[in-house]
């Protein structure tokens, strides 16, 4: 467990957050990852009972990362490694359960990942035991926690989280609160919003971790990315500090993380089949209507992607 001494701190990042701006260096977006393609299958109505205790489990949020945007990449090619796992190769729209980080992983640390954004039932994943639900269904994981996080740790997993943003950073009650949720968390400087390698840090971490882990032992990793979220001029080629974030950085950082987003993919199948879920925690605005940012009530900021797939073991 990491407790680093300088990056962006809670109270930067929840600024952040609210007005749409940040400061960064750097100028690079690093080099692609050489593993081999993971394979994956879909799982289109998953029965998370006969899922949890016999495969590791993944969560990737996509911090920031608008729906259109992912959606226009995926349409036009410019995702290989990510559409390649999409069902249809399209990512599905949900709306999100919160405006900003902290809220929306409040929510789906409960169960309450991203809804479909249309209208008709909607059976969830996980869901804590309580009576008068009407989104758990019979393929629900129903656990006796308050979270989702302890209801896998009973359930027998190794949780582990790598944060990104500055909600996940550790330095601080803030900072700590979500990680703390976890039996393993990092967080390093690299990891964070101004790093134009945070994703490529983060791979690395997960990589160590996994290795680590006895194989007969269920794990379940959580990935908070950081690069989609402001500032990330710095991954579109040209781009300057002056120039600032606009949506075309948005997708730059999103090519950036699908560049380096197999090693992740082939690291957690090389120990027992994942029951993998990508998706964001919220959008935000660049411009849209004359809004910047998130942590407000705006279409850019509600409409996330979201898709689940199995990855096959290797």
């Amino acid at each position: 467990m990491r407790s680093p001494e300088a990056a962006e701190t809670p109270e930067t990042a929840q600024a952040t957050e609210a007005n749409g701006t940040g400061t960064g260096t750097g100028t690079g977006t690093g080099t692609a990852g050489t593993a081999t393609a993971p394979v994956s299958s879909p799982a289109a109505h998953p029965d998370m009972n006969e899922i949890v205790g016999t495969h590791d489990l993944l969560l990737i949020t996509l911090d920031t990362l608008r729906h259109d945007v992912a959606a226009e990449l995926a349409a036009k090619g410019r995702i290989p490694a990510l559409a390649r796992h999409l069902p249809g190769g399209q990512w599905e729209k949900r709306h999100a359960p919160g405006s900003f980080t902290y809220a929306s992983h409040q929510a789906i640390f409960a169960g309450f990942l991203p809804t479909p954004a249309e209208p008709g039932p909607r059976p969830r994943l996980f869901a804590a035991r309580f009576e008068g639900s009407e989104t758990t269904a019979d393929g629900t994981f129903v656990y006796d926690t308050p979270d989702l996080v302890s209801g896998l740790a009973a359930a027998g997993y190794h949780t582990v989280c790598i944060g990104g943003v500055g909600f996940f950073n550790l330095r601080g009650p803030l900072g700590s609160a979500l990680p703390g949720l976890f039996r393993e968390s990092h967080w390093e400087p690299e990891f964070g919003v101004t790093s134009p390698t945070s994703f490529e840090a983060q791979v690395a971490r997960a990589e160590r971790t996994i290795a680590a882990l006895p194989r007969d032992r269920r794990l379940f990793l959580f990935v908070n990315v950081s690069a989609l979220h402001q500032p990330n001029w710095f991954h579109l080629p040209g781009a300057t500090a002056e120039s600032g974030d606009t949506r075309a950085s948005h997708a730059a950082a999103l090519e950036y993380v699908d560049r380096h987003v197999d090693r992740l993919f082939a690291a957690m199948s090389s120990r027992a089949r994942c029951f993998a879920i990508v998706c964001s925690d919220h959008g935000t605005a660049y411009g849209d209507d004359g809004w910047t940012g998130h942590r407000i009530g705006h279409e850019s900021v509600w409409t996330v992607p979201y898709a689940h797939f199995f990855l096959e073991a290797r």
